[in-house]
């Protein structure tokens, strides 16, 4: 390989491994958040509290991004989230979906890529 192809090699490798760490940390930590949050309530209230995927998008863009009277993509997204008027059986998914259960799965796949992407630089600096 020549000398300009492997600094590209590596270069990506690494952006990819630290996206990857990125996404697969932060995600295990909001699930450890949730889950955490989850038993409060269900200790406090006797009660377990559903926290769906469209739940968590609708109030975390709600929170952030978007406010009342903003008009954008994620405006409608966050509208298409509260009243959806097609794409319904995507959106009961969303709705059924544990908003836990899809990050710790996101944890798992950006694990998978920063391991990946380690062992693939490992290769390519050892040779």
């Amino acid at each position: 390989m020549s000398g300009a192809s492997s600094k590209f090699r590596i270069a990506s490798l690494s952006a990819a491994r630290a996206v990857g760490g990125v996404v697969g940390y932060g995600c295990l930590a909001a699930f450890l958040w949730l889950i955490s949050l989850q038993i409060y309530r269900w200790l406090h209230d006797g009660e377990w509290t559903h926290i769906g995927v469209s739940q968590g998008i609708s109030d975390g863009l709600t929170r952030c991004c978007v406010k009342d009277g903003d008009t954008g993509r994620l405006a409608a997204l966050v509208h298409w989230m509260d009243a959806p008027a097609d794409w319904l059986g995507l959106h009961r998914v969303l709705e059924l979906l544990p908003a836990s259960m899809a990050l710790f799965l996101l944890s798992i796949l950006g694990n998978s890529i920063f391991v990946y992407c380690r062992d693939r630089l490992d290769d390519v600096r050892g040779a």
